[in-house]
C-alpha cells in the first residue's frame, strides 16, 4: 500500500504517476502524503515529467488543489480512494531504500524560475510557485508540443492569481494564438512563445500585421485583426518606454518641436507607420482599418476577462494612443495617391474618424458637404495656411511638430476643405489628389492655380451636360468657392486674402473662363441671364466683349467645315449674336468676324486642298500669312472658276474687311485671338488693301484663263477691268491712297504674249467691227492687251512690253498683207472664170486707184472694218453668180442697199468723231496705229520711252470713252469679243507729207460722208439705171481714198 511507502519511494512513485499522466492517482498520492510531496516539489515533478501533450483541462484542477493546499474529501478517504483508485506501487515496491535514494538523487527536476526559458518568470516573486509553474509550463507546452491553443485553458483559471499570468495570456499568447491558429493558420509566425516575446516591438507589430489586408477578400477583417491582435498586445506595460515620460493633462499633448523625448511606444509607432504605408500603397486597407477600428482602446479579448475592461495604461498613455491614432488618420489622407471619387470618399471617412477621436463635432457626409459648400476659410488660420507648411505634406507626417496632421480643429478644417476641393475637381473630370490641392493652397503659385482652374473648366465644358442649367449654376458656385473656400459668404469675414486653391486668381478670370465654357456648350440663354441681364453684372462690358469674341474665334478655329450654317462656324455666329445688347452689328470687331464668316463660307463653294491629304479647315484661312493666295489655289483646283470673277473679288473684299490681309500681322500673332480682334485698319489702309486685292485677284483670273486657253475671257477682263488707277474708282478712292499694283501689267503682258493654238477657246461671236480672219483678230486683241500693259506698267518694265508690242505689230502687218494678197488672188480668179464678162450694172475701176491697205490707229479691228467699208464702196465689178441661183428682186436689193448704207454711215460717223484726235502722232497703241507700221516702230524706238508712254496713254484714254459698251464703232462681248474702234485717215497728214506734198486742199468730212453714201447707193442700184460710179476724191498723195478689194463670199 502507498500509505506505508518511504519518502524516496513516494517521490519515485509520484514521478512515475506524472510520467504516466495518472492525474487521479497522483492527486490521491499528493492528498495522503502532503508532508512529503510538498507544493514546490510536486509542481517541479509535474513541470519536469508531466507530458506536454496532455490537455490542460486534465490537470488544471490538480494545479488548483495544489495551489490551495487542500484536496477533496474523496481524495482523503483512504478506504473509498483505495477502492476507486488502486494505486499501483509495483514500480517502487521491489526497490530497497538505498536504491530508492539513489534514484531520487538522480532525478533532475526543472526549476520553477528560469528567465532564460520563460521570460515572464522574472516578473514573479520567487515564493509564488504556482505562477512560476504556470508560466514555465506554458512556455514548455508551446516549445515542446506546439500546443499554443492549450495555454488559455491552463492560464485562464489563474488570471487573478498573478498579473504576469494575465498579461502573458492577454498581450502575448492571445495575439500570437489568433495570428497563428485562428486568423491565418496557413501563414503562421515561425517563432515559439518565448522567442516571439523576445523580439523587438516593431518586429512583433510587423509579424502580427503581415497578413492583414494582404488579400482583397480579407479587407473586411482588417478591423478584426487590429482589435484582436494589436489592441490586446498594446495593453501590456512592457510595450511602453516609461523613461522620461511626461505626466500631465491633455494640454501637454499639443504639437511639440523636433527635440522630443524618445518614442514612448515603439510598437504602436510601427502600427501607425503600417497604417500610413498602406494609405500610400493600398488606400483601401487604410480606409477599412480606420473605418472598422474605432481606436486603440477598442479591444477584443474574446471574453477572457469576463467582459470587463482592464488596462495597465494610465490617462496620459491613453491620450497618446488616441491623438497619435488621429494624427495617423490625418496623415493617411494626405498619402492617398489615387485621384478618384472613391479614394476621396475614403479619405473623408478617415478624416471623420480623426475628428471623432479628437472629440470634435462629427463631419456631415461628403455629398452633403459638397452640396452645402459651407464657409471654411474662417476656421483655417494663418498658421496652418502658411506656405512654409507645404513641406509637411510630404515629410514628418507622424511627427507631433506637424501642424497639418496634429489633430486640432484648424488642421481638420483645413483637411476637410482640401478634400472637398479635390472632390469637386475629380468629380468634374479633372482628377486631383489631396496632396496636390494642398500644394495649390499652401504654395499659392499663380501659374499652377491657373493651369488647374483651366483644366477644371475645360473638363466641365467637355463632359458637362448640354441642357442642364442647374448643373452649370452649381458648377459656377463651386468654382467661385474653390477660390476663397466660402469667405465671401461668411459673416464678419475679416481676412481679405483668399485661402482657397485658386486664391491667387482674380474673380474676373474665373468668370471669363466659365463664360467661355457656357458658350462652348451652347448655353446662350443662361450666359445672357448671368452676365448681361443680371442687376449686378459679374463682368465689365469690355471684359465681357473680349471673352465673347475670344470664344467665338475658338469655335471658328475648331471648325472643320467652312459652311457657316454648320458646326463650328454656326456656333461662332451664334455666340456673337447671344449678347445683342452688348454687341451690336455696328461693332467693329463684330463686323470683322462677320466678314470672316462670309469669306470662309464663300470658300465652301469650291474644292480646295492646301496640303496633300489634309482637307481645308477655316483656321487655315485665319492664320494664313497670305490669304489672297488661297484664291490662286482655288483657280488651280476648280476648272472654269476664273469666270466667277465677281464672286472672287467679293471674297477678296471680305478678306480685307476681316483683317486677314493686314501686313503688320505675322502668322504667329494671327493665332492669338486677342491680337486678331484688337487689330483694326484705318479707312485709307483698308481701301488700299481692298483695291490691291481686287487687282491681284483680277490678275489671277486672267492668268488662270490663259492657263486654260480661254484667251477671250482674259482679253475681256483686261479690256474692262485693268484700267489706270486714275480712272478707276476715282470717286471712292481718296487722293492720299497710293496703290502699288504689280499684278495687272504682268497679267496684261502675259495675255499680250499669248499665242493662239488649237486648244484656244473660240469666241462665241465676233462683233460688228471685228475681222473675220481669226488670226488677225487675235493679233489685234494681243496688241490691245499690250497697250493696256504699257499704260499701267512701271517705267523700268516698259522696254520688255515694247519689244513684245513690236513683235505683235510685225505679225499683224504680215497677216494683213497676206490677207490682202489672198483676197486679190481670189478676186482675180473669180473674174477670170467668166472670161472677162461682167455682171450687168457693174462699173469699171477708175484709173489710178490702187488697192492698198491703210494702217489705221486705234486697233487693228478698226482697220479691218474700214477696209471692208472701202471695199464695199468701191468694188470695181460684181462677181458673176452661179447660173442656178435665182435673181434678187428689186425690192430686196434696194432694202439691202439701204441697210448697207446705214452701216457705212454709222462707221463713218464714228470715224469722224475719232479721226480728229489721231493724226500726226503715234496714237494706235490699243487705240489704233495711224500711218504705217514702220512709222509706229520708228516712233517708239527713236523717241524717249517716257514720251511714248505719255502719248500712247493720252490717245488710249480718249479712245476708251468711245470703246465702252454703248458707244458706236465699238463692241465688247462677254466671251472676249470686245472690238476696238476702226478709223481711217481723212486725207490729212499721214506722216508722209500728206496734202502738203501734192498741193491739194483737205476734203471736207461732210463731202466724204456724202460721197460714201452716194457711192453705196449707186453701187447698189445704179446698175439698174446704168449710172456711172462717182469719181473718187483725189488728195495728197492719192492714197486718201484708196480701198481694199474684198470678195463677198
Amino acid at each position: 500500500m502507498a500509505l506505508f511507502l518511504s519518502p524516496p519511494k513516494l517521490v519515485l512513485l509520484a514521478v512515475h504517476l506524472a510520467v504516466k499522466a495518472d492525474i487521479d492517482s497522483l492527486a490521491s498520492l499528493a492528498a495522503h502524503h502532503g508532508s512529503v510531496l510538498r507544493k514546490e516539489l510536486l509542481l517541479r515533478i509535474l513541470l519536469t515529467y508531466l507530458p506536454e501533450t496532455l490537455p490542460s483541462s486534465d490537470y488544471v484542477t490538480l494545479i488548483e488543489h495544489i495551489e490551495r493546499g487542500d484536496f477533496p474529501e474523496s481524495q482523503l478517504d483512504s478506504t473509498d480512494n483505495e477502492q476507486k483508485h488502486e494505486t499501483d506501487i509495483s514500480p517502487v515496491e521491489s526497490l530497497t531504500e538505498e536504491e530508492a535514494i539513489k534514484k531520487v538523487k538522480k532525478l533532475r527536476l526543472l526549476p520553477l524560475s528560469s528567465p532564460e526559458a520563460a521570460p515572464s518568470t522574472a516578473e514573479v516573486a520567487a515564493d509564488d510557485t504556482t505562477s512560476l509553474f504556470l508560466l514555465r509550463r506554458s512556455y514548455k507546452v508551446d516549445e515542446e508540443a506546439g500546443l499554443l491553443a492549450e495555454l488559455p485553458a491552463l492560464l485562464t483559471p489563474f488570471l487573478d492569481h498573478s498579473p504576469a499570468i494575465r498579461w502573458l495570456l492577454v498581450s502575448t499568447i492571445l495575439p500570437l494564438l489568433r495570428r497563428n491558429c485562428e486568423y491565418y493558420p496557413n501563414e503562421p509566425i515561425p517563432y515559439t512563445l518565448a522567442a516571439f516575446q523576445r523580439l523587438p516591438d516593431r518586429t512583433i507589430a510587423n509579424f502580427l500585421l503581415s497578413q492583414t489586408g494582404a488579400r482583397e477578400e480579407d479587407y473586411g477583417q482588417i478591423g478584426r485583426d487590429l482589435k484582436g491582435m494589436i489592441a490586446p498586445w498594446m495593453l501590456d506595460m512592457k510595450r511602453w518606454n516609461t523613461r522620461g515620460q511626461k505626466s500631465g493633462s491633455a494640454e501637454e499633448l499639443t504639437p511639440r518641436g523636433t527635440d522630443t523625448d524618445e518614442d514612448p511606444c515603439p510598437g504602436w509607432n510601427q502600427v501607425l507607420r503600417w497604417l500610413t504605408s498602406n494609405a500610400s500603397k493600398k488606400w483601401r486597407v487604410a480606409a477599412n482599418a480606420f473605418d472598422q477600428w474605432e481606436g486603440p482602446l477598442s479591444v477584443d479579448l474574446g471574453g477572457i476577462l469576463g467582459g470587463g475592461e482592464e488596462s495597465q495604461l494610465n490617462d496620459e498613455q491613453r491620450r497618446h494612443l488616441d491623438w497619435t491614432y488621429a494624427q495617423a488618420a490625418l496623415a493617411s489622407t494626405y498619402l492617398i495617391t489615387e485621384a478618384s471619387v472613391e479614394a476621396l470618399e475614403g479619405a473623408y471617412a478617415i478624416l471623420n474618424r480623426a475628428v471623432v477621436i479628437a472629440n470634435q463635432d462629427p463631419l456631415p457626409p461628403l455629398q452633403n458637404a459638397v452640396g452645402l459648400l459651407a464657409p471654411l476659410a474662417e476656421q483655417v488660420d494663418g498658421i496652418v495656411a502658411s506656405p512654409k507648411n507645404a513641406t509637411y505634406l510630404r515629410n514628418d507626417l507622424l511627427e507631433s511638430s506637424n501642424v497639418l496632421t496634429w489633430p486640432t480643429e484648424t488642421s481638420t478644417a483645413f483637411c476637410q476643405a482640401l478634400i472637398i476641393s479635390a472632390f469637386i475637381l475629380t468629380r468634374a473630370g479633372s482628377p486631383c489628389t489631396l496632396r496636390r490641392v494642398g500644394e495649390l493652397a499652401l504654395l499659392q503659385d499663380e501659374r499652377e492655380q491657373k493651369a488647374e482652374a483651366l483644366k477644371l473648366i475645360h473638363a466641365l465644358a467637355n463632359q458637362g451636360p448640354k441642357t442642364d442649367d442647374k448643373f452649370w449654376m452649381k458648377s459656377r458656385d463651386e468654382i467661385l468657392w474653390l477660390r476663397d473656400w466660402g469667405a465671401e459668404d461668411a459673416w464678419g469675414a475679416t481676412d481679405s486674402r483668399p485661402k482657397g486653391i485658386f486664391s491667387q486668381l482674380k474673380k474676373d478670370f474665373l468668370e471669363v473662363e466659365f463664360l467661355k465654357a457656357l458658350l462652348t456648350n451652347t448655353r446662350y440663354a443662361l450666359a445672357k441671364s448671368i452676365y448681361e441681364d443680371s442687376v449686378e453684372r459679374p463682368l465689365d462690358e469690355k471684359v465681357l466683349k473680349d471673352a465673347v469674341f475670344s470664344t467665338a474665334m475658338t469655335a471658328y478655329d475648331n471648325a472643320s467645315n467652312p459652311n457657316r450654317t454648320r458646326g463650328g462656324l454656326k456656333k461662332c455666329d451664334d455666340i456673337i449674336k447671344a449678347f445683342p445688347n452688348m454687341i451690336s452689328k455696328s461693332d467693329p470687331v463684330s463686323q470683322k468676324i462677320e466678314a470672316l464668316l462670309q469669306a470662309t463660307h464663300a470658300l465652301s463653294e469650291f474644292r480646295l486642298v492646301l496640303k496633300q491629304g489634309e482637307p481645308f479647315t477655316p483656321v487655315v484661312l485665319r492664320v494664313h500669312a497670305d490669304p489672297i493666295s488661297i484664291i490662286d489655289r482655288i483657280l488651280e483646283q476648280n476648272p472654269k472658276s476664273y469666270t466667277r470673277l465677281h464672286d472672287l473679288l467679293d471674297l477678296g473684299t471680305r478678306m480685307v474687311k476681316a483683317g486677314l490681309t493686314a501686313t503688320t500681322k505675322t502668322p504667329a500673332s494671327k493665332q492669338q485671338h486677342s491680337s486678331y480682334t484688337a487689330a483694326t485698319l484705318s479707312p485709307d489702309e483698308e481701301t488700299k488693301q481692298r483695291l490691291t486685292a481686287e487687282r491681284r485677284i483680277t490678275a489671277m483670273c486672267i492668268d488662270a484663263a490663259l492657263t486654260e486657253d480661254d484667251f477671250e475671257t482674259a482679253y475681256s477682263y483686261i479690256l474692262n477691268r485693268l484700267s489706270p488707277p486714275s480712272f478707276q474708282n476715282k470717286s471712292s478712292t481718296p487722293s492720299s491712297v497710293v496703290i502699288e499694283d504689280d499684278y495687272s501689267w504682268k497679267a496684261a503682258l502675259q495675255a499680250g504674249k499669248y499665242r493662239r493654238t488649237s486648244r484656244t477657246v473660240r469666241p462665241t461671236h465676233l462683233g460688228t467691227n471685228a475681222s473675220a480672219n481669226p488670226e488677225i483678230r487675235h493679233l489685234e486683241q494681243r496688241i490691245e492687251c499690250l497697250s493696256t500693259a504699257l499704260r499701267i506698267a512701271p517705267t523700268p518694265t516698259l522696254q520688255e512690253i515694247l519689244n513684245a508690242y513690236r513683235r505683235a505689230e510685225e505679225e499683224l502687218d504680215s497677216a494683213l498683207k497676206a490677207e490682202e494678197e489672198a483676197e486679190n488672188a481670189w478676186d482675180a480668179a473669180g473674174d477670170s472664170i467668166h472670161g472677162g464678162q461682167r455682171v450687168p450694172g457693174a462699173f469699171g475701176t477708175p484709173p489710178g486707184r490702187k488697192s492698198t491697205v491703210t494702217g489705221i490707229g486705234g486697233g487693228s479691228s478698226a482697220a479691218a472694218a474700214a477696209a471692208r467699208l472701202s471695199n464695199s464702196a468701191s468694188r470695181p465689178q460684181l462677181k458673176q453668180k452661179q447660173t442656178e441661183e435665182a435673181p434678187m428682186s428689186l425690192f430686196d436689193l434696194s432694202r439691202a442697199s439701204v441697210l448697207s448704207a446705214q452701216k457705212n454711215l454709222s462707221a463713218l460717223s464714228s470715224l469722224q468723231r475719232v479721226a480728229g484726235g489721231l493724226g500726226g502722232h503715234l496714237g494706235g497703241v490699243a487705240g489704233g496705229l495711224s500711218g504705217s507700221v514702220g512709222g509706229l516702230v520708228g516712233g517708239f524706238t527713236s523717241s524717249n520711252t517716257t514720251n511714248a508712254r505719255n502719248s500712247i496713254s493720252s490717245d488710249r484714254d480718249r479712245d476708251r470713252d468711245m470703246m465702252r459698251p454703248g458707244s458706236r464703232g465699238s463692241t465688247s462681248t462677254a466671251g472676249g469679243g470686245g472690238m476696238a474702234s476702226s478709223f481711217y485717215s481723212d486725207g490729212g497728214d499721214d506722216g508722209n507729207g500728206g496734202n502738203g506734198n501734192n498741193g491739194h486742199g483737205r476734203v471736207r468730212k461732210r463731202d466724204q460722208l456724202r460721197e460714201a453714201a452716194m457711192g453705196t447707193l449707186v453701187s447698189g442700184v445704179g446698175w439698174l439705171v446704168g449710172a456711172s460710179a462717182p469719181a473718187p476724191a483725189q488728195g495728197g498723195n492719192g492714197n486718201s481714198g484708196s480701198t481694199t478689194t474684198h470678195r463677198d463670199d
